[in-house]
């Protein structure tokens, strides 16, 4: 007894079986977290090494290249790329995809433990982060305070970092811009020489002082104690009392010889909210948690903290990723929602009754909520991805179970009782039903084993897909069969929507089966000419479209953020930078009213600041976190406000450079396209007028609406240029010299001050005032072994030098990058163009040379990884077909079918100026599984005739008759299914309008010629096959 004459004998365990898929279903709806994206293990590890103090050529050389060359032997690396600025070294490691990202950490870890012994003195440990879409901030809160500034970081820890981390959930909780407190210990080096005192002799003494030293154990009677020493510091004032040294037989205490003061760090960078100066607080989620439900909290909980925080201490919201999650995921919602009704309303069209199309449509809400169960088994989230999964399969469900309910219902008409008729129709089409969702699933289960951004991306919608196919494929030969045994009857039309529309359109209908059937008949009476036609078509749609079709990676999307970075000139101090941030501030409220807030940072991030330091900071930079109002809720894109900032912020003569990019960052999923020329070379002067002639010709290019250089300009420096030979006759080497003028400068920091359990620096250095000149430098004085002290300016000279601020380094060589910004109206493939042709007139030096990088490298691995799995898929889908026709011509018959997709999409492109994005590939991946379908039905049903008895051109054309209309219905709903998708207006709809598009515009083409192609080519490979076996019929007679 076969499956589906099994289903239709026992309803009732059927139902059942299906009744438990939708009730655990809706149980896995309940629990399932909802994101943006799947959670993503990607494959970039980054390294950060603070350096205090060091120059960027510093950090290059003695930090950033030795760690380079250690962690170049880590397995499976793909690129090195390293950003040396002042303090900071930031080492970026891309592996392979498809690595175990834990095991490469490991081997990363274990090579920095190798060369940490190498590196200088007072470079901190270095620190390893994993990127994963844990690590993207789900809230962004502003802080104003304005009396309580100085305590503001304290204060933040406390009351508002500690408890946030308390909530279920959340992974970190980091302060950005507020300064941190610090003891300086402000030293007056004519004091310190007059008692004979150096930095280091304090520094050593404070530190000896600040301890608590256990002493033991004693026993007292019957009873033991414990033994105490406790030297530590309860008060900052306490340091001001310590014997630092003696002088003619008086103490020289720590007040002689300098000034205490509790503070915050020096050149500390800063934040200020809407105007008010402040700080950042970034929240971050643990791995799988559920980004709308920690936003929910965190916003639950800060109601509550606000009561406990000082008058003047005000939080607010700059970023909340949960309401575009959430605004996303309902716009997909409708768009499932409005694609379901659609459905429904086609299906009732075509069939005209209200039991055959709840039959049909029930398939919907089952398979998509067998999907749910597979993602709460695999702890998956509700995401873009996987709501896009479930708009993307719900025209697709419903054809299997169309094509067998149509053939039920022919039979019923016949006069077949509805019980028999259902086993028996679904016999004739279950091989066919298989076949077709086969060649479809051959699309989507590929997508789960490649690698790269593709396989990122899609491997949580093809498991989704190839699940709901499978499931709905299940149900067209037991669920349904069984429904239309119990259901179906062999009713007179009589309601009012069969009169009004049904029937009307039935008669349409036959009136287009008709005329197709005489279409059908004179193609097959001049096959040759019908074909060279077609052909013909086709040729012209690649020679004439495809130069036309421009090409980007994926589509912008608008998420209400902007984020901006203006560069003033190498050197601005911090306060000049300040007051231009407050100018933009005021132009940014009075131009643009769709900005809801403005925070921005100015000043270099501390070495603990690490969401600070992972962009660029500085005293001349500025850096914007912009929010506006939703998309739907204003007249101008993102891009449109972008384009006015840029326009605005080329008024300003003092900024050098600016880069505004819209969704808060260039490039990647979603965000603004650019595309990122690298220019390799040691020399900076030739690097640097290279990247100067590249830039200049791209800002001629109206196909940019911003170009940027990677490296600033030269930052001036003063370098203290030590005699080695003066060093060695007063007993000091370079490392000791250097060591003292960091120490007098920057100061030394050995040991910390206690509160209230948080720890704070204490540092001793030269008081402001004698570190302010170059003679103030020559003037410091530095000890040798025997106590002497000799002046800087006896041991070599001071002189004035440039540096550059940032040295970027790719695959251990120099790089400086021009990024150029698409701009609206264009696509990547046109910057593409302008820089290639700019690079050729470029007079590159032989030890110079340049590739692209950024968004276009991505798109360019991806389209090749694609182009590979079309081929792949290609194969698989033939062979599921020579699989079940048990023939290798018919399978190559229907292939002829994916040529003509392609036409389809090429012309959807053309017309609607959409570029060919890999959403659009992915529309073509799909078409190649989906339009194979209506010749497998149709060569299928001629099969079925031919064995009736049937000649070849009366089976084609009967086949063709009985076939148009589940063809007409499966290819209708599954193009009107896709329209809401290419045409969705809500938040995250772009990503997806390429894709939908492709795929109407691609089936419905393709279907329009199909009808013809393939029943024209059988005939031609038929009469072949029947010449040859009468030939073979022939031979055997005459023997």
């Amino acid at each position: 007894m076969s499956l589906y004459e099994g289903a239709v004998k026992k309803p009732i365990m059927t139902s059942l079986c299906f009744l438990a898929v939708v009730i655990f279903g809706l149980f896995s709806l309940s629990k399932l977290p909802i994101d943006l994206y799947p959670d993503i293990d990607t494959n970039t590890i980054m390294v950060m090494t603070a350096y205090p103090g060091a120059s960027a050529s510093d950090i290059e050389n003695n930090v950033t290249r030795p760690l380079e060359n250690t962690l170049n032997a880590v397995s499976n690396l793909k690129h090195i790329t390293s950003r040396s600025s002042e303090n900071m070294s930031l080492i970026t490691l891309e592996f392979e995809f498809g690595n175990d990202i834990d095991v490469l950490t490991n081997d990363v870890r274990d090579k920095l433990d190798m060369v940490s012994s190498q590196l200088p003195d007072d470079v901190e440990n270095p620190i390893i982060f994993k990127f994963s879409t844990d690590m993207i901030p789900i809230v962004l809160l502003s802080v104003q305070a304005n009396e309580s500034q100085a305590a503001l970081y304290k204060i933040l820890d406390d009351r508002v970092v500690n408890p946030l981390a308390r909530i279920p959930g959340v992974g970190t909780v980091s302060i950005s811009g507020a300064p941190q407190r610090e003891i300086q210990v402000y030293c007056d080096p004519n004091k310190l020489e007059a008692y004979n005192l150096s930095i280091e002799t304090i520094s050593s003494i404070i530190g000896a002082e600040n301890k608590n030293i256990p002493g033991g154990n004693f026993d007292i009677g019957s009873e033991t104690y414990a033994l105490r020493v406790e030297g530590e510091f309860d008060d900052s004032r306490q340091l001001a009392d310590i014997v630092v040294g003696t002088h003619n037989g008086a103490n020289v205490f720590l007040r002689d010889v300098a000034r205490i003061v509790d503070t915050v760090e020096e050149r500390a960078q800063e934040t200020y909210n809407n105007g008010v100066q402040g700080a950042m607080i970034v929240v971050q989620k643990q791995s799988g948690a559920n980004s709308v439900e920690i936003s929910k909290a965190v916003k639950a909980r800060l109601t509550q903290i606000a009561k406990n925080l000082p008058s003047d201490v005000h939080i607010g919201l700059i970023v909340d990723t949960s309401d575009y999650i959430i605004n996303t995921i309902e716009s997909l919602k409708h768009t499932i929602l409005i694609t379901m009704l659609i459905v429904s309303f086609v299906v009732l069209l075509f069939l005209g009754r209200w039991r055959a199309t709840f039959v049909i449509v029930l398939t919907i809400p089952i398979s998509l909520l067998s999907a749910l169960i597979y993602l709460l088994a695999t702890g998956n989230t509700m995401n873009i991805i996987s709501m896009s999964a479930l708009s993307i399969a719900i025209g697709m469900v419903v054809d299997n179970a169309i094509v067998v309910l149509e053939n039920i219902t022919t039979h019923i008409e016949r006069g077949s009782r509805p019980r028999q008729a259902a086993m028996f129709a679904t016999n004739e089409v279950a091989i066919s039903v298989i076949a077709s969702t086969l060649t479809t699933i051959a699309v989507f289960l590929p997508l789960t084993m490649i690698s790269g951004m593709a396989g990122i991306m899609f491997k949580q919608l093809g498991w989704m897909v190839t699940i709901i196919l499978s499931v709905s494929t299940i149900g067209a030969i037991t669920l349904t069969p069984t429904l239309c045994s119990l259901m179906l009857r062999l009713d007179k039309k009589y309601n009012l929507f069969q009169k009004m529309v049904s029937n009307p359109f039935d008669a349409f209908l036959k009136k287009v089966t008709d005329g197709y059937a005489a279409l059908l008949r004179t193609a097959l009476r001049h096959r040759w000419a019908t074909l060279a036609i077609i052909v013909g078509l086709f040729v012209a749609s690649i020679v004439v479209l495809m130069p036309q079709i421009k090409t980007e990676f994926f589509p912008q999307q608008d998420n209400s953020r902007i984020g901006i970075t203006v560069k003033l000139p190498a050197g601005t101090r911090q306060e000049t930078t300040r007051a231009l941030g407050f100018r933009i501030y005021e132009q940014l409220k009075s131009n643009c009213p769709e900005v809801t807030t403005v925070s921005f940072s100015e000043g270099q991030a501390g070495e603990d600041n690490i969401f600070g330091s992972m962009q660029d900071n500085g005293n001349n930079i500025l850096q914007y976190n912009i929010s506006t109002v939703r998309s739907t809720e204003r007249e101008r894109s993102l891009s449109e406000i972008c384009d006015a900032i840029r326009h605005d912020l080329n008024q300003y003569p003092e900024i050098r450079t600016f880069n505004v990019a819209a969704g808060g960052g260039g490039g990647g999923i979603g965000g603004e396209a650019a595309v990122e020329i690298e220019i390799y070379g040691y020399d900076f002067t030739t690097s640097d007028r290279i990247a100067s002639n590249v830039s200049a010709k791209m800002l001629s290019e109206d196909c940019c609406s911003q170009v940027s250089i990677s490296r600033d300009e030269y930052t001036p420096e003063y370098r203290v240029d030590f005699d080695r030979q003066k060093l060695a006759l007063n007993g000091l080497n370079m490392q000791t010299a250097a060591s003292y003028l960091r120490n007098r400068v920057t100061g030394s920091a050995l040991t910390n001050y206690r509160e209230d359990g948080d720890e704070y620096k204490i540092r001793v250095r030269y008081d402001k005032k004698f570190r302010q000149s170059v003679e103030d430098i020559e003037n410091i004085t530095i000890y040798n072994s025997q106590g002497k002290g000799i002046k800087i300016r006896d041991l070599g000279k001071v002189v004035e030098s440039q540096t550059p601020p940032t040295i970027e380094r790719r695959d251990r060589e120099r790089v400086i990058t021009v990024k150029c910004i698409v701009a609206k109206g264009y696509a990547l493939s046109d910057v593409v163009k302008a820089a290639n042709k700019a690079m050729g007139e470029i007079d590159m030096p032989a030890d110079f040379t340049w590739q692209f990088g950024g968004t276009f490298e991505d798109q360019q691995d991806t389209f090749t990884d694609m182009i590979m799995l079309m081929a792949l898929i290609i194969v698989l889908v033939f062979i599921i077909m020579a699989s079940q026709f048990e023939s290798l011509t018919y399978p190559f018959v229907i292939m002829f079918s994916i040529p003509f997709a392609l036409t389809g999409v090429l012309m959807g492109l053309f017309v609607t100026g959409t570029p060919l994005s890999i959403m659009a590939m992915l529309g073509l991946l799909m078409l190649i599984g989906i339009v194979v379908n209506n010749g497998i039905v149709l060569i299928d049903y001629i099969m079925l005739c031919r064995e009736r008895g049937l000649g070849l051109v009366n089976a084609i054309v009967i086949s063709g008759r009985s076939r148009l209309r589940p063809i007409l219905m499966t290819t209708l709903t599954t193009v009107i299914g896709m329209i809401p998708m290419a045409v969705g207006k809500g938040e995250g709809s772009e990503m997806w309008r390429a894709l939908g598009m492709s795929v109407a515009w691609g089936l419905s083409f393709s279907t329009l010629i199909t009808l013809i192609i393939i029943p024209t080519l059988y005939s031609v490979f038929a009469r072949i096959g029947i010449k040859r076996a009468r030939k073979k019929e022939l031979k055997t007679l005459k023997k």
